[in-house]
């Protein structure tokens, strides 16, 4: 039985896209391409620049003869969870968050390869460089900027998008992990423990937090500060419904005196724009528990994709699971020092 929704036909398909194929889904749409395509460093969808040929008179910047095509995994996302995904940034786009949003061709922004039932969407080619150390004023621009996203996200619900929640971040990633016999055997029973004690003990941190859409990945490699217009939020495939602190902690994810002194001027810009509830500030350590987690199960739901067996060579080593082993360990006893 196929692992994937759309069937191992649509999956092989996706792990050999080649430039024709790239070519002719994006011609489909009408566009005149002129066969330069340029691969581009994505793990989870293959993603391209492509160059297109456009009128001298539509042309206000060498960007505007190309468009980045995102080709989505078989079987992660749903068509209403790719939906609520491109909703968001379309709604964003709307308030004047920076982000970058799907071309949409006669209302549609979603669209799927001739032959192959495999989602792909465009979206403009906007560059821009990887944010520096924090400053104060790139702290204070981020914390109004993560506010006015999160306005946004509390606007409209995602019914169809995954919540954050020990569950789904904690229980169901161990549960598939074991079921598929990921973990070396002599391994199993410390992180069955450190998991279900962290799973067990976080439950109640999240109840009465308030949940909305959020970014759900917002560290450093997906913001981008262009020139003249300052940092853009980037690549919302990992979407979620979630506290706004999984926003805010990715953007500042230290742990140190440095880190917390940097997290207050961020948030006191943010309550510039929206309110914060400081007590969710003690989600920080269970939220980066579960992404250790979740990260794990990550890479093991795609295992069959020869880009990640040759990116993720020691996953299936002994070594790379003692060390997950000692981190969750290590952050159970500092959830464990919130509770003293």
């Amino acid at each position: 039985m196929s692992k994937y929704i759309w069937g191992d036909s649509e999956t092989q398909f996706f792990f050999h896209l080649n430039p024709e194929a790239v070519l002719n889904a994006v011609d489909f749409l009408g566009l005149r391409t002129t066969g330069r395509v340029l691969t581009l460093n994505s793990m989870e969808n293959r993603v391209y620049e492509i160059e297109i040929e456009n009128k001298a008179s539509e042309v206000k910047s060498p960007s505007d003869n190309f468009v980045v095509a995102k080709f989505y995994r078989p079987g992660r996302w749903t068509l209403a969870q790719i939906l609520e995904e491109h909703t968001f940034l379309l709604d964003l786009v709307e308030a004047e968050v920076p982000v970058i949003a799907p071309i949409q061709f006669d209302g549609k922004t979603l669209f799927t390869t001739p032959g192959h039932e495999i989602y792909f969407t465009l979206f403009p080619k906007k560059s821009g460089r990887s944010p520096e150390e924090p400053s104060f004023d790139y702290l204070e621009i981020m914390g109004r900027q993560l506010a006015r996203m999160h306005n946004v996200g509390a606007a409209r619900q995602a019914s169809h998008r995954l919540a954050i929640s020990p569950d789904s971040f904690g229980k169901n990633n161990l549960e598939f992990l074991l079921v598929n016999n990921f973990i070396p055997l002599h391994l199993r029973p410390r992180f069955v423990k450190v998991v279900e004690e962290i799973c067990q003990i976080i439950t109640p941190f999240f109840l009465d937090i308030s949940l909305h859409r959020i970014h759900g990945d917002c560290h450093a490699g997906n913001i981008i500060v262009r020139d003249q217009e300052g940092p853009y939020f980037i690549d919302f495939d990992d979407m979620l419904v979630g506290p706004a602190i999984q926003d805010i902690w990715l953007v500042v994810p230290g742990s140190d005196q440095e880190a917390v002194v940097n997290r207050n001027i961020l948030l006191e810009s943010y309550e510039t724009m929206r309110s914060f509830d400081y007590r969710s500030l003690r989600l920080i350590e269970p939220l980066r528990a579960l992404r250790y987690i979740h990260f794990a199960a990550w890479i093991a739901k795609r295992w069959e994709d020869p880009a990640f067996k040759n990116t993720f060579s020691h996953f299936g080593n002994d070594s790379y699971w003692e060390i997950l082993i000692s981190d969750l360990q290590y952050q159970l006893e500092k959830i464990k020092e919130q509770l003293i």
